[in-house]
């Protein structure tokens, strides 16, 4: 049982479609938006933690700006591909800043991104030839799997373990495919699992890379919503990272501005340079107006942002854990991003019943930790993206319908 009973099923067209569609599944949460939208329908009062997008509104110092660059003409002409030059030196001086690195060349190692998720996809486009492989955390997001499968590539899965950290074991990987993979991925603060890595994993995953030529991209979605004293680092604290290593940052979720599609990469110059060719014969660039309220939020203190974050989203965490302590789970909190991830109870044959169990009964949206990868089955994800009262209730739905953890 998959977690394709979550969702809709295809219609067959009466044209033909390519054949590498096949080979990729529906887009998760889109599907999830599909089955919250038809629980609406009929009437149910959704209680909504499936999807990581957040429910406070975007910085106001941001929004001001943003308000005075689309008043501005001048930013509304073609934008550079690459990004506007004060948007890029923004993003490096903030970086360095924040991670005690050294400050990147905005020119050569630093590219604007419409967010993360398209720079994800084009690097692959960047890096990987059919039948190449690539190196790719199990569960993990999504786009890391069918980006590979876009580019031809073959996706080898590292398992994120619990015994392990939810690190994955680089000696677990076969020598024949660490020497045909072009590309590694590594996500900390990490999503789904919320697991932390310590600068330790970090040197060991540029040592690998480095001895096997691969590439080496760190998704750094999540460093601006952490707890409990931690402040996650950079791929870049690491010895010789700047040799063989790219790092993807994104507005989205530390800065609220999902909707507003915005990020940067930066690293290796070799790589960035790639990444480069791909991205303008792809897209156009950032509307300019975005990237000048990009920089208003890397001007605002990142202490208040981050406190900000931790001011809403622990209280949230507390009363997720606090919530599922009372039903029988155990398990430490997670000391950063907006997500737990849980186990489900052992009553259930996969985590796609339990998802669907809570929807039906609950009307609770989750997500299916299989739909992050096979190695995800036996778990859920739980968004910290509904009010503490909302939280609250929807544990209260559970406890009356005893859906508990049983083991």
């Amino acid at each position: 049982m998959g977690v394709k009973i979550l969702f809709m099923t295809k219609t067959t067209p009466k044209f033909k479609l390519s054949k590498r569609l096949d080979l990729i599944p529906p887009y998760l949460f889109a599907r999830i938006d599909e089955k919250k939208a038809a629980a609406k329908a009929r009437g149910v009062d959704v209680i909504n933690m499936g999807i990581g997008d957040p429910d406070q509104p975007t910085l106001q110092a941001v929004v001001d700006e943003m308000h005075k660059a689309i008043d501005d003409s001048s930013t509304h002409d073609y934008p550079p591909y690459t990004g506007t030059l004060d948007y890029r030196k923004a993003c490096v001086e903030w970086t360095a800043k924040r991670f005690g690195i050294k400050e990147f060349d905005p020119v050569t190692e630093c590219l604007a991104t419409i967010g993360s998720k398209e720079s994800i996809h084009n690097s692959f486009l960047a890096f990987v030839d059919p039948g190449d492989y690539t190196l790719i955390p199990d569960p993990g997001y999504p786009v890391y799997n069918t980006a590979t499968i876009f580019a031809g590539g073959i996706p080898h899965k590292m398992p994120l373990l619990a015994e392990n950290d939810f690190l994955p074991d680089f000696d677990k990987i076969p020598v024949d495919i660490r020497n045909k993979a072009k590309m590694l991925w590594l996500n900390y603060p990490n999503n789904p699992t919320s697991a932390t890595a310590p600068l330790g994993f970090f040197q060991e995953a540029v040592d690998f890379c480095t001895k096997y030529g691969i590439v080496l991209c760190h998704d750094q979605s999540y460093s601006e919503i952490y707890f409990d004293n931690y402040t996650s680092p950079s791929v870049f604290n690491a010895k010789g990272a700047e040799d063989i290593a790219i790092e993807f940052h994104s507005f989205s979720k530390g800065f609220n501005m999902t909707g507003w599609r915005i990020g940067w990469v930066l690293g290796n110059k070799e790589a960035i340079q790639a990444l480069s060719q791909v991205k303008t014969n792809v897209d156009s660039g950032a509307f300019k107006a975005i990237q000048r309220a990009a920089i208003a939020g890397l001007n605002i203190p990142q202490q208040e942002i981050t406190k900000k974050n931790e001011e809403v989203y622990a209280v949230r965490r507390n009363a997720i854990m606090s919530g599922l302590k009372e039903l029988g789970w155990n398990f430490t909190a997670p000391k950063a991003t907006m997500f737990v991830w849980a186990p489900i109870p052992t009553s259930y044959t996969s985590s796609a019943e339990f998802c669907e169990k809570l929807l039906d009964e609950c009307g609770i949206v989750v997500s299916p930790g299989n739909a992050f990868g096979n190695v995800g089955e036996g778990f859920f994800r739980i968004a910290m993206t509904s009010e503490v009262s909302r939280i609250e209730e929807a544990f209260k739905r559970m406890k009356e319908k005893n859906i508990r953890f049983d083991s």
